[in-house]
């Protein structure tokens, strides 16, 4: 479910249906339906598996320090961290890039280290 999930930029939706698919997954591998009303914090203890959330924010600050350490005239690290300046963008949100994600995960972590 996770391949390539470090070069995302995920938006809350996206992390919504995992989540949604990964609980999914998590009843019909324990054996309990909707109906049965057990709380997916007591499936998540009992199979022992973190929140689709952390793997992803796991993965994608691996694969961050993977393309910290390429030198900085490779492509992958150049098309990364490179910026265009003068370009005019359209009208609304700009669009959620993966650095920005990137910097949001690591934002999050030192909070969560405090």
């Amino acid at each position: 479910m996770l391949y390539g999930a470090e070069c995302w930029p995920t938006k809350r939706q996206h992390v919504q249906q995992l989540s949604v698919v990964e609980m999914r997954m998590l009843r019909w591998f324990c054996g309990h339906t909707r109906r049965d009303r057990v709380r997916n914090e007591a499936i998540r203890d009992r199979v022992g598996v973190a929140p689709i959330e952390e793997k992803l924010t796991q993965h994608r600050l691996r694969w961050f320090g993977h393309v910290q350490q390429r030198p900085p005239e490779a492509p992958v690290r150049s098309g990364v961290l490179e910026r265009v300046v003068n370009i005019k963008r359209g009208r609304g949100r700009p669009k959620l890039t993966w650095d920005e994600s990137v910097k949001r995960d690591l934002r999050i972590g030192i909070s969560l280290k405090r």
